[in-house]
């Protein structure tokens, strides 16, 4: 038996079978008052909260290889990097409307593992799809996702608030990701490898960035979607600040050293670079360094690594490396039009 396309079921029918589907397998968030089947969807925000919106489009070819991720894999990384922005800024994720540029050959099954990879990240904070949209696409297909969360009032986490004297903390291993990307296009690895598992399935850093915020300690905090450099970049831009970076302390994981020595890199360039690790980086006072670490311990195993100082602005961006020397660096990240 062949198996379903979008040619054979149609756009309504496919609209059925993933309301199907996730009444059946996601949940219901608090506040929806009109979900999927009318022009738009409804909610109703919470005395005493913000409400958080962000959007981020995933293009094949562009940001993910389909014949290397799994349609539910596909799923999980498509909202886990939404979900991501909603907790750098310290909110709770509620609500993602979905639109997906899709062509005739798309297997049926593919597209309800795709929304399978949506709940799997969606469902742990009782969020809810909500609505979205879809479209035939030419030569590969798009999942373009808007999340809407909510922040208690007075307790978003911008990256304007970092002032000189400010420690620089980093959770995890950034560079896993793109020393992954890099192995596999050289096939040089296998998908199996831990570090292209760490760019195909990467995970959030939400529910820290979360308990980070309610801590009232940090002055600035950007998830690492950009590259550390160029995050951190964000950071000092908003602020109106400089950094001082010491190489010494880069977490440096045994696998990433191994990588880049495949690579012929070094490995604190790889930290420093393309990212798509989805961890967190954080200013806040010296003294609330033990605070915000004992926060972010409650719900993730990894290190909280302090890895420089916020300085006035006029100093701009330095590395001191190993050698004793020190590098200026321009805050570039990930540029989609580079």
């Amino acid at each position: 038996m062949m198996a379903e396309t979008l040619k054979d079921i149609g756009e309504f029918g496919l609209i059925a079978r993933i309301d199907e589907l996730l009444k059946r397998e996601g949940v219901q968030a608090p506040g929806v008052s009109l979900g999927i089947g009318d022009d738009t969807a409804s909610f109703k925000a919470r005395p005493g909260y913000e409400v958080l919106v962000t959007c981020d489009c995933v293009v094949e070819g562009r940001h993910f290889l389909s014949r290397h991720i799994s349609a539910m894999n596909l799923g999980r990384r498509s909202m886990m990097l939404n979900i991501s922005d909603i907790g750098a800024m310290g909110g709770h994720p509620l609500y993602a409307l979905i639109s997906l540029g899709l062509k005739n050959e798309t297997l049926v099954k593919d597209i309800e593992n795709l929304y399978r990879g949506f709940l799997f990240e969606l469902n742990p904070f009782g969020a809810s799809i909500i609505g979205g949209n879809l479209t035939k696409s030419g030569d590969g297909i798009f999942i373009d996702i808007t999340l809407i969360g909510e922040v208690e009032e007075g307790r978003a986490v911008r990256r304007s608030g970092a002032t000189p004297g400010d420690v620089i903390l980093v959770t995890g291993y950034p560079g896993h990701s793109a020393a992954g990307l890099q192995l596999l296009l050289q096939s040089l690895a296998s998908e199996d490898h831990p570090l292209v598992r760490a760019y195909n399935n990467p995970s959030h850093r939400a529910r820290e960035g979360r308990a980070v915020a309610l801590t009232g300690c940090a002055t600035a905090m950007i998830d690492t979607s950009d590259g550390f450099l160029g995050d951190l970049g964000h950071i000092c831009e908003e602020s109106k600040v400089g950094a001082l970076l010491v190489q010494e302390k880069f977490p440096v994981s045994p696998d990433l050293r191994e990588a880049a020595n495949i690579l012929k890199q070094a490995p604190h360039e790889i930290f420093l670079r393309d990212s798509d690790d989805y961890q967190l980086i954080i200013t806040c006072r010296p003294k609330d360094v033990e605070r915000v670490r004992s926060a972010i311990a409650l719900t993730y195993e990894g290190p909280v690594t302090e890895v420089g100082q916020v300085r006035p602005p006029e100093e701009g961006l330095r590395v001191l490396l190993a050698d004793g020397s020190e590098q200026t660096f321009l805050a570039k990240g990930w540029d989609h039009f580079r």
